[in-house]
């Protein structure tokens, strides 16, 4: 007994070790195990305690490491998570887990070319990630990398053609960049890719491009389809507003405005569009009413040019012409104010006056086409 016991001891050998570091690692896989199936049931606290308790027995434990970063993610504690994410990283360069959750952490926190850098270092150990690829083109497209983002958009689709992920970033990639027409090609892909199923968010996304080009009667039936599936959804409800603002109907403009405010009474924009509505159909007790409870909530440059365009139809023009020069005084680079002011002036016959407003604004050098048709009419007259 006494020999075997010397000659454990002179090869460094524990006899008991190996049962008890066996015991260690099944405990740890077990506090592993729970803790990604507390993360997987929000139960974030529990999984932390079950992952710093693996910390204390192993702390470089990838699994606990990176198990932190994701619970301090799912918190919203992006720097947090990024400390846990590279702390494994140090341990285990090259860990999937840890690029990706870091990666995401830099997206949230607006930092796109350290998200780029570290999803580039993931795609050396997969680079047909098709997620990673899709969220690597996301990031140039928020740092307005056109050429790049659309290269990665096309790559994925060459993968998998019509991934819902690549056809909505190619649109809002060409949306941002004022493409109206190539946003709708590819939104529209997704329609008839995946018909009714199609996410609301595409079918408001489509709208907003007809309202951009000003194909308002176009931009109806998909603000439409969105209504149906969300009945309350406030980008539908703006969007059919908006169009049929645009198309001369604005009492069914009005409808839709009031529906938003049945549930947001104090949004002094939706009001002020909804005294624009009231204003167009000559109702101006009503329209003066909604800018007015628009400029209660805080003052709105637009509630304020709806008082002044409300008092020159009620032919109080020297009312609005004071108003609008104080608006222009603090907002010159809005054509609205200049256009409204020079109509102010035609209309007490100060013509001279008008289109001395109107070069005003063409000094800024800001080209505009009403502000240029309304200078054309005038030297015409």
């Amino acid at each position: 007994m006494s020999d075997l016991t010397n000659q454990d001891d002179e090869h460094g050998f524990d006899a008991g070790t190996a049962p008890q570091q066996n015991q260690e690692l099944m405990e740890i896989a077990e506090l592993s195990k729970k803790g990604y199936q507390f993360l997987k049931e929000n139960r974030v606290g529990d999984a932390e305690r079950n992952f710093r308790q693996i910390i204390e027995k192993d702390a470089e434990n990838n699994y606990a490491l990176v198990g932190l970063g994701d619970a301090a993610r799912k918190r919203g504690a992006h720097r947090d998570a990024v400390d846990h994410y590279k702390k494994c990283l140090i341990y285990h360069p090259g860990n999937n887990y840890a690029l990706f959750g870091l990666a995401d952490c830099y997206k949230a926190l607006n930092q796109y070319q350290k998200a780029i850098e570290i999803w580039e270092q993931y795609l050396l150990h997969d680079n047909k990630n098709i997620t990673v690829l899709t969220r690597i083109a996301d990031a140039y497209r928020k740092v307005r990398d056109f050429r790049k983002s659309k290269a990665i958009y096309l790559r994925v689709l060459e993968m998998e053609m019509d991934n819902p992920y690549a056809l909505i970033g190619l649109g809002h990639l060409h949306y941002d960049f004022k493409e109206y027409r190539d946003a709708l090609h590819y939104w529209q892909r997704m329609v008839h890719a995946q018909g009714d199923a199609v996410d609301i968010r595409v079918l408001t996304s489509i709208g907003n491009c007809y309202r951009k080009l000003k194909q308002f009667d176009m931009g109806v039936p998909y603000f439409e389809k969105a209504l149906n599936k969300e009945p309350e959804n406030f980008y539908a409800l703006f969007g059919l507003a908006d169009c049929h603002r645009g198309v001369g109907e604005p009492q069914k403009s009005l409808d839709y405005w009031n529906r938003i405010l049945d549930r947001d009474p104090r949004n002094k924009v939706i009001l002020t569009r909804a005294g624009d509505a009231y204003r167009s159909m000559e109702d101006y007790v009503n329209a003066s009413d909604y800018y007015e409870r628009a400029l209660n909530i805080e003052f709105d440059v637009y509630a304020v040019l709806g008082l002044a365009t409300i008092s020159r139809l009620q032919g109080k023009v020297t009312d609005a012409i004071e108003s609008l020069r104080r608006l222009v005084q603090n907002d010159g680079k809005n054509y609205r104010l200049h256009l409204e002011l020079a109509t102010c002036y035609l209309a007490i016959g100060e013509k001279r006056m008008a289109e001395e407003t109107l070069h005003d604004f063409q000094r800024l050098g800001i080209r505009n086409s009403q502000i240029l048709d309304l200078l054309a009419k005038i030297q015409h007259q």
